[in-house]
């Protein structure tokens, strides 16, 4: 399998920064570099709506993209048992009465996953974990948390990017039949679909850490950033009504600027983010910089433009509501990736 090294372009980004505000996150990616396909998957049942409650645990062990364990036990949550959580997946009070408590379990637990990549389908596994260490006043498993429905969302975007990707539907769509809600059962399930997910695009468990990490990264990165800030480049539609045109915004603009230049490079505008002379639309928004220091109120772009209209250049200088209307009657935008693909099947 192929472990792909993600770059990312800001010179100053290291692992440390993709991990940034991780919580209670055990180890690092530094840590797991070189995981390759060995990894181990883990699930949990609970007595109740509470998620320390833990009464079952199943781990299974993976090295080199093959099953090589499967453990499991039922655990004492010292708590009691709701209707509804026994109905679900039929572990009674009575059955756990002389199963150990966490606290006995736990060293079983850092043998077994310690210093490993563990995943997991959706937080609610590492969510109860990290209650009912704490309950108990344990240390945290000092494991790397991978959630495999992220990977799904990553794996099959078309089938499951906004919704379905619970164990069982994932399951069945890659052909794995198992008995949900046994622990054991479900972190076998949680296994088989993230080694078909990594066969099926010829990558290794890191590859999806890298990619995860990274686009957490960028989000918040683009979170910080104020929204004049963010990056709006955008090459044109060719086939758009305004292929050719060379468009640059300024000031601010009632719609979310990424937006408004994905509708400009839809209609065929490549979007600009600095001023040259090249640039033959303007769109001018409201002026609420405090750094506008001319005495008309107008951006330095704004004026730049000005100038370049009184030596000739072809420059149209619109406002927001001209933009508006220039775009009022246009779908919204495919996006580019999808019209480029679009294009390249039909050469």
């Amino acid at each position: 399998m192929i472990s792909i090294k993600f770059q990312l372009n800001d010179p100053d980004t290291t692992i440390t920064n993709l991990r940034e505000n991780r919580g209670k996150q055990g180890l690092s990616l530094e840590d797991v570099a070189g995981c390759g396909m060995t990894f181990n998957a883990v699930d949990v049942e609970t007595a109740n709506s509470d998620r320390s409650t833990i009464c079952q645990i199943g781990i299974a062990h993976v090295v080199d993209g093959q099953i090589s364990d499967r453990w499991s036990t039922l655990v004492n949550p010292e708590d009691e048992f709701d209707d509804f959580n026994i109905s679900i997946h039929g572990i009674t009070a009575k059955q756990v009465q002389r199963a150990p408590a966490l606290l006995e379990v736990r060293e079983e637990l850092r043998q077994r996953l310690r210093g490993q990549v563990l995943v997991s389908h959706t937080s609610f596994d590492r969510s109860a974990f990290e209650t009912a260490m704490d309950k108990y006043g344990l240390d945290q498993l000092q494991v790397y948390w991978l959630d495999s429905a992220k990977v799904v969302r990553r794996a099959w975007p078309e089938e499951f990017c906004q919704r379905g990707y619970g164990l069982k539907n994932v399951a069945h769509y890659i052909g794995y039949e198992f008995k949900h809600h046994d622990a054991l059962e479900d972190a076998v399930a949680a296994a088989e679909i993230t080694l078909t997910a990594c066969r099926e695009h010829n990558v290794d468990i890191e590859y999806w850490i890298r990619k995860i990490e990274e686009e957490i990264y960028l989000k918040k990165k683009r979170e910080r950033q104020p929204q004049s800030q963010k990056s709006v480049a955008r090459k044109g539609n060719p086939d758009g009504e305004l292929a050719g045109e060379a468009l640059l915004f300024t000031g601010e603009l009632q719609m979310r600027r990424p937006e408004a230049a994905d509708y400009a490079a839809f209609m065929g505008c490549d979007v600009k983010t600095g001023f040259s002379k090249k640039i033959t639309i303007l769109v001018s928004g409201i002026q609420t910089s405090p750094n506008i220091k001319s005495p008309s109120g107008k951006s330095e772009k704004h004026i730049k433009a000005e100038e370049l209209i009184s030596r000739g250049y072809d420059i149209k200088i619109i406002s927001e509501t001209d933009f508006l209307s220039l775009i009022a009657n246009h779908q919204p935008p495919v996006p580019l990736q999808t019209l480029a693909a679009e294009k390249a099947q039909q050469k």
